[in-house]
């Protein structure tokens, strides 16, 4: 498989215009955090509109490292990163790696976290390629001194690191019964969920320069898993939850971004955007209320490659699950940035997905509200995925049967 990144010609546009802006310029000198919301916008330490457009790059699954290593040098993938114009990177992680610091007798070395999720045989062969495109890693470097390689390399080439939690159990997201669904969930016990958040946002802040912000948890959706613990699927359990954890990663780093994913899988943020559901008498929610409204950003997820038709009706739809967040106006309404920070489809050859009208429409969407956005996704296999090892990643913009390519097509 040869995955390259294809784009809408209106994306194409919105790279190539950041990427040529004095900000955006060769090594360019990065917009100065810490960043805030002011309004609908994300703004800079100087008040100056920040454009928000990143990749995602996993690292949440089974080995809890971030993909790709064995094919590739940190400082290759970043650099290629750069050089396509993107000023953001989404990282993502696992809580079980902060439970096994701080349960289970410290962090997991590389040789021990491939042995286990790898195989001793095939866990040996990836440590092998890892090190030999990073030689200054060994056996016993741990994943979090590798998450910290990567956040250093990111700050050296001028990019934004938004520290996305994932999943609690480390594992391929998203199922309704994966047990990291909801709160209580079979592996959500929300209070390491937050100790997790405010654990992470600390050592950031001592540690990641470019550290910008940090999303509380991904895809929210219903469980099946019937766990005893699990809490009702209400807006008002979203805010008991999402406000107690932003103050916690407030509380433990006041400069960064704090993104609120919505229900339904991160597609319907809409009562939150509004203050109040019929759906959910007792939810009510104004932002303004909370210490760290100035650090507040909605984020949300498009996958409906099923559409057809009018890009108006599109709109209209998206509107109404949320996508007015920047521009909503009344009475208890949440006015604020909005980052669609997973969209994407396949990337092989034989597809045409970037022609379609979800690309098509989505982009242009995108492009014309001046959305924040985060294409999914970098990498272009996993370690391991599903129990598939070296699983190959068809939505992934690079390729790893030869070094980065990057293709953009109008």
């Amino acid at each position: 498989m040869v995955c390259l990144l294809k784009t809408s010609q209106s994306l194409f546009t919105s790279i190539i215009l950041i990427s040529s802006s004095p900000v955006f310029a060769a090594k360019r000198a990065l917009q100065p955090l810490p960043l805030s919301r002011n309004d609908r916008w994300i703004v800079d330490a100087n008040n100056t509109h920040v454009p928000f457009v990143g990749v995602n790059w996993p690292g949440a699954a089974g080995t809890m490292l971030p993909e790709g290593l064995g094919y590739q040098s940190i400082a290759n993938i970043v650099q290629k990163i750069s050089e396509t114009g993107f000023n953001a990177v989404r990282l993502t992680f696992a809580i079980e790696m902060v439970d096994d610091i701080l349960d289970h007798g410290g962090d997991v070395s590389l040789s021990g976290t491939l042995t286990r999720s790898l195989g001793q045989t095939n866990g040996t062969t990836m440590l092998g390629k890892i090190i030999s495109n990073n030689p200054q890693f060994t056996a016993s470097t741990t994943r979090l001194q590798i998450t910290d390689a990567v956040a250093l390399e990111l700050a050296a080439q001028n990019i934004y690191l938004h520290y996305d939690n994932h999943v609690s159990n480390a594992t391929w997201c998203c199922s309704l019964s994966d047990g990291n669904s909801w709160f209580g969930d079979t592996y959500f016990d929300t209070t390491k969920w937050i100790r997790g958040l405010s654990y992470m946002a600390a050592h950031g802040k001592a540690n990641w320069p470019t550290f910008s912000s940090m999303g509380l948890r991904n895809e929210l959706r219903l469980s099946t898993t019937g766990a005893s613990t699990l809490q009702p699927y209400t807006w008002s359990t979203w805010k008991t939850y999402m406000t107690e954890a932003a103050s916690a990663v407030y509380a433990a780093n006041p400069d960064i971004l704090i993104f609120f994913s919505g229900l339904d899988s991160d597609f319907n943020i809409e009562p939150a955007v509004g203050g109040s559901t019929l759906l959910d008498p007792a939810f009510s929610f104004n932002v303004a209320s909370y210490e760290w409204s100035n650090k507040f950003v909605f984020e949300m997820h498009e996958y409906d490659e099923s559409i057809s038709g009018s890009c108006t009706i599109y709109k209209t739809i998206l509107n109404s699950f949320g996508a007015d967040a920047t521009t909503k106006t009344g009475s208890g309404t949440n006015r604020a940035p909005l980052v669609i920070s997973e969209w994407g489809h396949d990337e092989t050859d034989a597809s045409d997905a970037y022609q379609s009208a979800y690309s098509i429409c989505l982009s242009d969407f995108m492009a014309e509200m001046q959305f924040g956005w985060m294409l999914w996704v970098l990498a272009g296999s996993y370690y391991i995925r599903s129990g598939t090892q070296d699983y190959d990643e068809t939505y992934g913009m690079v390729s790893i049967l030869r070094p980065l390519i990057l293709e953009l097509t109008g």
